[in-house]
């Protein structure tokens, strides 16, 4: 089954063609990132206009990389939600209309099940395991039992971990995006003076919280505006160690041996040597995706797709932007 992907729930406008949920044939990633960096982060309604101007020739220029065309695209799956509603509208319209021209199914999937399937890109999920989630927008814990099965196990009561890093980048004048700012600069030194706080909910020992860090994290720029190295390598280490903890507990405590890791904070390469190290421990494997399908993208869009083909259909009245869109 060939898939079209579209992707427009934040900044990337995507695009992507995958045969069969695996093999990529072409992805294309228009990215405002540059536009959006004069703000200090993403506004919506300049997000929005980015996407209108770029989403027809995202997605012409992923159906010709691939040498295609829409009369041998099976199915068009496009992110619903969560994400900005004047984005998910530009790529959700956009897939309708595809839709209507081609004659064509239109399924609309939910971004955090989407990164989850950017392992699907490397072959079949080997399920049931636990699965965590690490973005700029959501930070969660969940047993994936099967395909379209997801029990929640843990979430962020406030902020994302991403989010943290997003606003201590800020904080320290690095730009945006934040979390690679903030990683390159915390590699420039071995340690930090400070240690900031780890958080935790009181009774619910696999859910996340950021907020006091990003406090923790402003007041000690105020304090110290000139160890802004330092500073980057104490919010990185506090956010990555706020990850191990409860995941690897989690992992025991429900006994799984697989951890499946996805999201955007996924690339961070101290989050993915102390998991692993930490998971090794007890005996607990953890996969992640390559770094370039843990952003957003449209290719994990298209793999979940083909795993729930079957829901697809060609009445599209119901298929509106759910910008809070919760899963599980």
């Amino acid at each position: 089954m060939r898939v079209l992907g579209i992707e427009t729930s934040c900044d990337e406008t995507a695009a992507a063609v995958v045969d069969d949920g695996r093999w990529v044939r072409a992805s294309v990633v228009l990215s405002s990132a540059k536009v959006q960096e004069r703000f200090g982060g993403v506004v919506p309604e300049v997000a929005a206009r980015e996407h209108v101007a770029a989403i027809l020739p995202a997605v012409a220029q992923a159906l010709a990389e691939a040498e295609v065309d829409g009369e041998t695209v099976d199915l068009i799956a496009v992110t619903r939600g969560p994400g900005l509603l004047g984005a998910l509208l530009v790529g959700v319209a956009a897939a309708k209309c595809l839709g209507l021209a081609w004659g064509r199914p239109v399924l609309g999937v939910h971004h955090h099940e989407a990164h989850l399937y950017a392992h699907a890109l490397e072959g079949p999920p080997e399920l049931p395991a636990l699965a965590l989630l690490v973005s700029g927008g959501h930070t969660a814990l969940w047993e994936w039992v099967d395909h379209g099965v997801l029990h929640p196990v843990g979430a962020t009561r406030d902020d994302a971990a991403g989010e943290a890093l997003d606003k201590g980048a800020r904080l320290l004048g690095l730009g945006y995006p934040g979390g690679p700012a903030v990683e390159r600069l915390a590699a420039t030194v071995k340690s930090s003076r400070w240690t900031l706080p780890r958080p935790r909910v009181a009774g619910h020992p696999y859910d996340f919280s950021f907020s006091g860090l990003k406090t923790a994290t402003q007041e000690l720029v105020r304090l110290h505006p000139e160890a802004a190295a330092e500073i980057a390598y104490a919010l990185e280490e506090a956010v990555v160690e706020a990850l191990v903890g409860p995941t690897v507990a989690a992992a025991e405590a429900l006994g799984h041996r697989r951890i499946y890791v996805a999201g955007g904070v996924t690339a961070n390469q101290r989050l993915r040597e102390r998991l692993t190290r930490a998971a090794a421990r007890a005996g607990i494997t953890v996969v992640f995706p390559e770094p370039r399908w843990c952003t957003d993208n449209a290719a994990m869009v298209a793999a979940l797709g083909f795993y729930r083909a079957r829901e697809a259909s060609k009445g599209w009245e119901g298929l509106s932007p759910a910008p809070d869109w919760r899963l599980g």
